[in-house]
């Protein structure tokens, strides 16, 4: 399963508040198929095979054009484990993990 950290960032909106596109592209997301999705305060994870990663990468870049954004950076971090199942829950659990058997909370 692919786990992806995506920005995006419309530019040149006239407003230095972006929620209102945050909120559409959390639309699109919920409207693509398999994939689990996370809203951070400064990104989004994307989970899924990596094709349907990709597939919601793309309609998340196009969303702010939809928008009448000018233009749009978009950054995205993939991490594509295929020797081990995985997702993002469980990447925190395991860290988690290895705290408290350090003796850190």
């Amino acid at each position: 399963m692919a786990i992806a950290e995506v920005t995006v960032i419309p530019v040149g909106t006239g407003s230095t508040s972006l929620s209102s596109y945050v909120a559409q592209m959390q639309r699109v997301l919920d409207q693509q198929q398999g994939i689990q999705i996370q809203l951070t305060p400064m990104s989004t994870i994307i989970e899924g095979d990596i094709a349907d990663v990709f597939k919601a990468i793309q309609a998340l870049h196009e969303s702010p054009f939809e928008q009448g954004a000018g233009r749009v950076s978009t950054a995205v971090k993939i991490d594509d484990r295929r020797d081990h199942p995985t997702s993002a829950q469980y990447k925190i659990d395991s860290v988690r993990s290895k705290l408290e058997h350090s003796g850190h909370s």
